[in-house]
């Protein structure tokens, strides 16, 4: 039976150190941001507000915390410094929550909000805010304090955002559940304001996914009125090949100035792939597989295909390269296809089952070229290769099909669903 996650209280995190993997301390918690939902569906918690010993304060996604324990968080390491800067649908837990009067749900009666608990959901990163913690009566530092008790997150009024009214962010929440392709074509059909108010009030990770299903002029338009700060943010959650295929297209200038403002290692890549002709491998492809050492088993290479963050055309094989294993590797040295891994024990090295006979796509490979190859091999994705050995990136078969499709083929709609509302 797998082990329930614990359930922590947020008055327990407030300035609590939050240090990186080697133990150096990076800052502290000042407050932690959710996004409520319709209904009395609980808030997903989205990250921390983190001071760092410069007084600034920053942003640290949940996914980028590793742990929560003993009083100190623990993080991947990876900081962006940029500002915190609240988006409309965000709430800052400790500020907005706390002391704040709501309802309980059962007989109606007004009470204080004292803490609300959150708690990872099994088998998955996402964090939820699943408690609240209540004091019965009106308060007041000199009244006889009434009677204090925990209920669920759905047993209180006063928090979720109401059915009508709230513009972007009752339609933001109402999509919440779409998948980013269908979520980029309900955009498409709204109108520039109301795209420009939903699109700001996204997560970056949420926009960035969004961003990759557009079509060109949207993808420019949003972009564009985005803060330059926060548009280099959204870039750098981009897939690298979809952040420089929308780089391209704008003004050298503008495309400098955002570059600059990218973390250098996203930035470096970037400029790698928009080095390329856009309908080559080189430019279809991705920065980002997954590369193994020949040392490292099969337990190794399942662990990184179960990523949730990986498309399912990344997912389908791994690279096995001498080091380094970031693009541009050591010497490639084959592909393993995913099924190969399930048929093995975990305990074998890679090395011993990699398929290295399967002929690479060099980056100069034209669109025509590597269709044939996914067409000729059944492949889903497939490992680019330059002249002395080194893999340089993957070209996945979605790519492959944006380049292929009619310019106008995202303007058909696929009603899945029901009917999907256009704006106004």
């Amino acid at each position: 039976m797998a082990a329930v996650a614990p359930r922590i209280f947020v008055s327990h995190l407030a300035g609590i150190a939050v240090f990186d993997p080697n133990g150096d301390q990076v800052g502290r918690v000042r407050d932690l941001v959710a996004m409520l939902r319709v209904g009395r569906r609980p808030p997903r918690l989205l990250g921390l507000v983190v001071e760092l010993s410069t007084r600034r304060r920053i942003f640290l996604p949940m996914t980028r915390v590793t742990g929560i324990e003993s009083g100190q968080v623990i993080t991947t390491g990876v900081l962006n410094v940029r500002r915190f800067e609240q988006r409309p649908t965000e709430r800052l837990v400790l500020g907005e929550m706390l002391d704040r009067r709501v309802r309980l749900v059962d007989s109606g009666e007004e009470v204080t909000v004292l803490d609300v608990s959150v708690q990872q959901l099994p088998a998955r990163r996402d964090w939820e805010i699943d408690r609240v913690f209540v004091r019965k009566g009106k308060g007041g530092t000199f009244r006889r304090k009434g009677e204090a008790l925990t209920v669920d997150w759905s047993g209180v009024d006063g928090f979720s955002l109401e059915e009508h009214g709230q513009g972007a962010e009752n339609l933001l929440a109402t999509f919440e559940q779409l998948r980013p392709a269908d979520l980029a074509n309900v955009l498409h059909h709204l109108s520039p304001k109301r795209r420009a108010e939903v699109a700001a009030a996204l997560t970056n990770e949420r926009l960035a996914d969004v961003l990759e299903e557009l079509p060109e002029d949207d993808q420019i338009e949003i972009l564009g009125k985005l803060q330059e700060e926060r548009a280099a943010d959204v870039l750098e959650e981009m897939d690298p090949d979809d952040a420089a295929d929308l780089l391209s297209e704008l003004p050298e200038e503008d495309k400098e100035r955002l570059l600059a403002l990218m973390q250098p290692s996203d930035a470096a890549d970037v400029r790698r792939l928009m080095a390329y002709e856009e309908k080559t491998a080189g430019g279809l492809m991705t920065t980002e597989p997954i590369v193994l050492r020949p040392d490292a088993t099969i337990a190794d290479a399942l662990a990184r295909v179960r990523n949730p963050d990986l498309s399912p055309a990344l997912a389908a094989q791994v690279y096995v390269c001498r080091p380094p294993d970031e693009t541009p590797t050591g010497k490639y040295l084959g592909t393993i296809h995913f099924q190969r891994l399930l048929r093995d024990p975990p305990g074998t090295m890679v090395s011993s089952i990699l398929d290295d006979d399967l002929q690479a796509l060099s980056p100069g490979a034209a669109l025509p070229e590597i269709a044939g190859f996914f067409a000729t091999y059944d492949m889903v994705a497939a490992p680019v290769v330059d002249e002395s050995g080194s893999l340089l990136g993957a070209v996945t078969v979605d790519d492959v099909l944006d380049h292929m499709l009619p310019e106008d083929w995202r303007e058909q709609e696929f009603h899945l669903a029901g009917e999907v509302p256009h704006g106004e």
